[in-house]
C-alpha cells in the first residue's frame, strides 16, 4: 500500500518491458507511487500538460525523440531521474548536477540508491560533486527550463543571490538556478576564476583587461557588451592570467 505522502512518478519508456519491470521494482518503494506512464515524449508530454509528477523516470534513447526533447516541449517542474543504456557522454553531467541515472538493465541495488538520493538519505559518497571538465556539459534549470549547456560555450557567470545570470555563446543573459559558488565547485578552475565576488569568468573569452586608477581591473569579455569589475583582491591572485 502507497504512502499518502509518497512521489508521485512518470515512467517514460518506449519500451513496454521496462516500464513494467520498472514498476515492478518500484512496488517494494511505498515511497514513490506509479501514477502515470508514457511510450513516448509525445505522450509524456500530453500527460504533463494536464498535471504535474514529483519524479520522473525518463528513457534518453526512443525512437522519434530523445528524451532530453521533452524538457524542451513540456514544462518539467519533476525530479528527474534518466534511464540510458550506453549513454556516457551524458552520466557525468547528471552525477556533477546531483542528478541521477540507471543503466539499463535496471539494478534493484542501484534503483534503491536512486531512491535514496531522492529522500535525501544518500551515504556521503553518493553526494560528492565531481568537477566538470572543459569539454563536458552542465545540465542546468534556464530561464524555467532544464537544458545541456557545453562547459567551453559558457562565457561568464555573475551573482544573482541563490541563483545567477549565465553569459551563454551568443546569447543574452540567462537566469539560471544554481549559485556562483555552486558554479566555482563543479568548473574547472584552470579555465574559470573569480574576477570578483560576484563574477566568475571563462579566460578563454577574456580579449583585454584595462587598469583603472583605483588597483581594479576591467575585464572584456568577448560577447559581453558590457565589461566586468576585477577587484584589487583577485588581480593580484590572477596576475597569470590576464591579457595585460
Amino acid at each position: 500500500m502507497s504512502s499518502p505522502g509518497a512521489w508521485s512518478a512518470l515512467i517514460v519508456d518506449d519500451e513496454w518491458l521496462v516500464r513494467e519491470e520498472l514498476k515492478g521494482l518500484l512496488a517494494g518503494y511505498p515511497e514513490i507511487r506509479v501514477e502515470g506512464e508514457a511510450g513516448s515524449v509525445r505522450q509524456a508530454a500530453e500527460q504533463l500538460a494536464r498535471r504535474a509528477f514529483d519524479v520522473i523516470f525518463l528513457d534518453i534513447q526512443m525512437p522519434g525523440a530523445l528524451g532530453f526533447e521533452l524538457l524542451e516541449q513540456a514544462e518539467v517542474t519533476a525530479r528527474i531521474i534518466f534511464i540510458t543504456a550506453y549513454d556516457q557522454y551524458a552520466i557525468k553531467a547528471f552525477e556533477v548536477n546531483a542528478l541521477d541515472y540507471l543503466l539499463k538493465p535496471i539494478q534493484k541495488e542501484r534503483l534503491g540508491q536512486s531512491i535514496a538520493r531522492l529522500s535525501g538519505r544518500a551515504p556521503e559518497a553518493l553526494r560528492h560533486k565531481p568537477k566538470l571538465g572543459y569539454d563536458d556539459v552542465a545540465y542546468v534549470m534556464v530561464a524555467g527550463s532544464l537544458k545541456f549547456l557545453q562547459v567551453a560555450q559558457i562565457r561568464c557567470i555573475t551573482a544573482g543571490g541563490n541563483y545567477s545570470y549565465l553569459y551563454y555563446q551568443d546569447h543574452r543573459r540567462e537566469l539560471v538556478a544554481k549559485s556562483l559558488q555552486e558554479w566555482e565547485e563543479i568548473l574547472p578552475g584552470e579555465y574559470f576564476q573569480r574576477i570578483h565576488r560576484s563574477a566568475l569568468v571563462n579566460f578563454a573569452f577574456v580579449e583585454r583587461v584595462e587598469k583603472c586608477r583605483n588597483y581594479s581591473h576591467l575585464v572584456h569579455v568577448r560577447g559581453v557588451e558590457k565589461p566586468l569589475v576585477m577587484s584589487r583582491r583577485y588581480s593580484a591572485r590572477l596576475h597569470h592570467l590576464l591579457p595585460l
